[in-house]
C-alpha cells in the first residue's frame, strides 16, 4: 500500500463499477442516487433511493454506467431498516466489474473514497478518511440503523447508494483481481464534513437476503429502550449506568417470561425520566452497555422465532429470561418519506 493514498488509480480502477440511478426518466440535479455493482446481475443502492422508483414507475429505474451507456434496472429488494435495497440489471458493460465488499468495519483514521452522483453530477470523488464508526443513525421510521460508519468525505444528495471504498485491508498480490474495498453504502450527511454510510458488516446480513428473497426479516425484541445514563441510573436507583432501561415491552408484566417496562416517569431537573422497568444487560451472555450494542447484535446474530437468553436487573435482582423473538413488522414504504429523522427513544 502506497505511503500517501493513489486516489488517481483508485478512481480508475473503481468508477466502471459506480452508477448513477434515474428515476422515472428524471435526469435532474440531485437525480435519484448512486449504486455500485454487487454481483454479475446486481446492484447496491439505498431503500430510499428505490423507494423513488416505486413511487415513480413499479421499481423500474434508469441506469448510467461511466463508460456512458444506458440500462433499465429493476428493484428486486429492499429493506427499509437498514436502508440497503438491491437492483437486477442484464448485461453489464464488460468493466463493470463487482466491488468486494469489507468483511470488518473500517476503522477511524482509514482513508476513504465517496464515489457516484452527487447533485447529478456523475462519476464524482470525494476523498476523507473514516472519522467514526459503530455509530447510530436514526430513520424516518423510528428504527436506527447500528453500526453506521461516519467520514468527512463529503457525501451530498445523489451519493446516496453509491460506495465508501477503502483500499484492501492487506496488501494485495501481484495476482490479486482487486485492490480495493467497500467500507459502507453511502447514506446521508448531516452537517458540515460529516458524512454516514451503512457499514460492511451490516451490509453483508442483508444483502444476500435480498438478492435471494427480497426482503430481510428482522428479530423483535418487542420493546424500546433508552440507554442507562447517569441521570437514568440515579433517578432508577441503580448502582451504575449501565446497559439499557426498557420503557416499554409487549406482553404480560405479571409473567417471567416477558420484559417488563417502566411504570411511569419521574422529574429529574425539570426532565421527565422513565422508572420502573427492567434493565436489560446481556443477551446470550454477550454484555449489553447501549442500545447500539443491542441492536447490532440482534441484527447480526439472530433470527426471528429463535429464543434468545436477556440477562436482566428487575427491582434490584438480576434474572435471565428466555425470550422469544419476534419478526419486526414491515414498513410502509408508501407513508413514510426519506432521510434522517426517528423517535429519540428507538424501538427493538
Amino acid at each position: 500500500m502506497p505511503t500517501h493514498p493513489d486516489f488517481e488509480a483508485l478512481y480508475r480502477d473503481v468508477i466502471p463499477s459506480v452508477v448513477s440511478v434515474y428515476v422515472g426518466g428524471r435526469r435532474r440535479p440531485g437525480g435519484a442516487g448512486s449504486a455500485f455493482v454487487y454481483d454479475d446481475r446486481h446492484l447496491v443502492t439505498n431503500e430510499h433511493v428505490s423507494r423513488l422508483a416505486d413511487a415513480a414507475d413499479a421499481g423500474r429505474v434508469e441506469l448510467r454506467f461511466a463508460d456512458g451507456s444506458w440500462r433499465v434496472g429493476e428493484v428486486v429488494g429492499a429493506d427499509a431498516y437498514t436502508d440497503l435495497a438491491v437492483v437486477a440489471v442484464d448485461d453489464l458493460p464488460e468493466d463493470a466489474v463487482a466491488l468486494p465488499l469489507a468483511a470488518e468495519n473500517p476503522a477511524p483514521g482509514r482513508s476513504v473514497a465517496a464515489l457516484g452522483n452527487p447533485l447529478g453530477l456523475d462519476g464524482s470523488i470525494s476523498a476523507g478518511i473514516v472519522s467514526g464508526a459503530n455509530r447510530s443513525l436514526p430513520t424516518s421510521n423510528g428504527f436506527a440503523i447500528p453500526d453506521v460508519v461516519q467520514t468527512d468525505a463529503p457525501i451530498n444528495p445523489g451519493n446516496s447508494g453509491g460506495p465508501l471504498v477503502g483500499f484492501a485491508a492487506e496488501e494485495p498480490a501481484d495476482d490479486a483481481e482487486f485492490a480495493y474495498e467497500v467500507v459502507g453504502v453511502n447514506r446521508a450527511k448531516q452537517g458540515d464534513n460529516i458524512g454516514f454510510a451503512v457499514s460492511p458488516v451490516i451490509a453483508n446480513r442483508i444483502l444476500p437476503a435480498l438478492v435471494a428473497d427480497g426482503r430481510y426479516r428482522h428479530s423483535y425484541l418487542r420493546a424500546r429502550t433508552l440507554d442507562v445514563t447517569p441521570t437514568v441510573a440515579e433517578v432508577n436507583g441503580l448502582d451504575a449506568p449501565h446497559g439499557v432501561l426498557v420503557v416499554d415491552a409487549a406482553g404480560a408484566d405479571g409473567d417471567e417470561g416477558f420484559l417488563h417496562g417502566c411504570r411511569g416517569t419521574a422529574d429529574y431537573r425539570g426532565t421527565e425520566v422513565p422508572v420502573g422497568g427492567d434493565v436489560l444487560v446481556a443477551i446470550e451472555g454477550n454484555p449489553v452497555r447501549t442500545h447500539e450494542e443491542l441492536m447490532r447484535y440482534l441484527i447480526t446474530e439472530t433470527r426471528p422465532g429463535e429464543p434468545v437468553a436477556v440477562g436482566i436487573v428487575r427491582e434490584g435482582d438480576p434474572l435471565t429470561l428466555v425470550v422469544e423473538l419476534d419478526e419486526r413488522p414491515a414498513v410502509d414504504r408508501d407513508d413514510r418519506t426519506g432521510g434522517d429523522g426517528g423517535s429519540r427513544i428507538p424501538v427493538e
